[in-house]
């Protein structure tokens, strides 16, 4: 969501008039397009997200549940990646000091990310030495230093600032032309008030329609197209993968030409092998890009959510942390002893596959694992390590009483919060 902000008021002194509105230029920001995508626990390098998908497919008649069970010679088909909107929300330098200071193992495939943590919607009006002006309906012209805002009693508007140009309309459609810190790194926005759109920025070209169906093209992950239907394409690091919405579908990767009939059957490689594999799930439907927020004040950030997925840290069901997570948690270790922060807590979270016991004891130890590597490295000294088991996911476990592996992938992982 974009939050723009207008700043008025007329008890301060210059000085903190022109310091607030100068504010205003980093309320926008480009986001960093950050989740991690797998069926189970096993795949490390696809990305996807949540989202809404048709009934499961049907068993045919006079098939056995023996037909539906997986021979070990049969790959397990990666997910086709879900489309995920980039956040757009207000941010503060120190938000994008932080980001600067983790960039090395920021990465949309591997499922790292940094994002503002609000906590409420306080904030008070404050004018700077530039002109205003409110008409009798409550519209406003404001000329200043920190930019040029004409905003509307409805709360629709531009504003034009050194953070790029934005068009807000009462219906939540508008544009976002948004300049990168040092001119880089932009972002072109256009939402729809049905929730299509595009987006073309660092997370790559985006294009939805509303309804479910969307592309996605980005350096990294590759091209994905979704159909809305329950299928959908993925042309990317793991090859080329094919999911049909009646469950069939090819996968053109590391073990040769994988197909999968759809009822229970398959075959792997050249000449073909018969091997036994379950249905594939239906592909989510791609989301919708949200309404953009009307001006209006500020609310007040409370601090920062860095998020680690756990395939980056664990292997499967394990809370030792590998050894190639050095890396991860060297930058993270490295960047949190320059934040200050008045508390800091390392959150565990699981998907909801196995007991409520078993995955609130993992999620706990996985917690401890992620504080005592920070400690290690100087960073989170007095932080301290909650487990919150599967209670708090940020996606679905299942759709319509279908796995939906790619949601369950994002409700694997660890949060640190710190509460600014």
């Amino acid at each position: 969501m974009l939050t723009a902000t207008v700043l008025s008021g007329g008890s301060r002194t210059g000085s903190n008039r022109e310091e607030a509105m100068r504010k205003l230029s980093a309320m926008l920001w480009v986001p960093v397009l950050l989740v991690g995508c797998g069926r189970g626990e096993a795949p490390k390098d696809a990305t996807t997200a949540a989202g809404a998908t048709g009934a499961a497919p049907m068993q045919p008649a006079g098939t056995s549940n023996a037909a539906a069970a997986v021979d070990q010679a049969a790959p397990e088909f990666p997910a086709i990646p879900t489309i995920v909107v980039p956040e757009i929300v207000g941010v503060t330098p120190a938000q994008r000091a932080l980001e600067a200071s983790l960039q090395d193992i920021l990465d949309p495939i591997e499922g790292v990310s940094v994002a503002p943590a609000r906590c409420g919607d306080g904030g008070t009006l404050i004018t700077d030495a530039g002109i205003t002006s409110v008409d009798a309906n409550g519209n406003l012209l404001r000329n200043g230093e920190g930019g040029l805002f004409d905003l509307k009693a409805d709360g629709s508007g531009t504003a034009n600032f050194e953070g790029g140009l934005v068009n807000v309309n009462a219906d939540g459609s508008g544009t976002i032309n948004a300049i990168g810190e040092g001119g880089s790194g932009g972002a072109l926005i256009d939402v729809q008030s049905d929730g299509g759109g595009t987006y073309n920025g660092p997370a790559g070209l985006i294009s939805l329609d509303g309804k479910g169906a969307g592309t996605w093209n980005s350096e990294k992950s590759g091209l994905v197209d979704n159909r809305g239907d329950g299928s959908g394409t993925w042309n990317g690091p793991r090859g080329l993968v094919t999911i049909n919405a009646d469950g069939s579908g090819t996968w053109n990767g590391p073990d040769g030409l994988v197909q999968n009939h759809g009822d229970g059957t398959g075959t792997v490689g050249t000449p073909p092998r018969e091997v036994r594999m379950p249905p594939l799930p239906k592909v989510p439907p791609a989301g919708r890009f949200p309404p953009l927020q009307k001006f209006a004040p500020s609310g007040a950030p409370c601090g920062y959510l860095i998020t680690l997925n756990d395939r980056i840290l664990f292997d499967f069901d394990k809370s030792d942390i590998r050894p190639d997570a050095a890396r991860v948690l060297d930058t993270l270790g490295a960047a949190l002893t320059k934040v200050t922060a008045k508390d800091m807590q390392v959150r565990g979270h699981t998907d909801a596959k196995g007991s409520d016991d078993y995955n609130q004891a993992l999620s706990e130890r996985r917690a401890n694992a992620v504080l005592a590597a920070l400690r290690a490295r100087g960073a989170a000294q007095s932080a301290n390590a909650k487990g919150y088991g599967e209670s708090q996911p940020v996606a679905p476990n299942t759709l319509n009483g279908q796995d939906n592996p790619g949601g369950r992938q994002l409700n694997r992982r660890v949060e640190i919060f710190l509460r600014t």
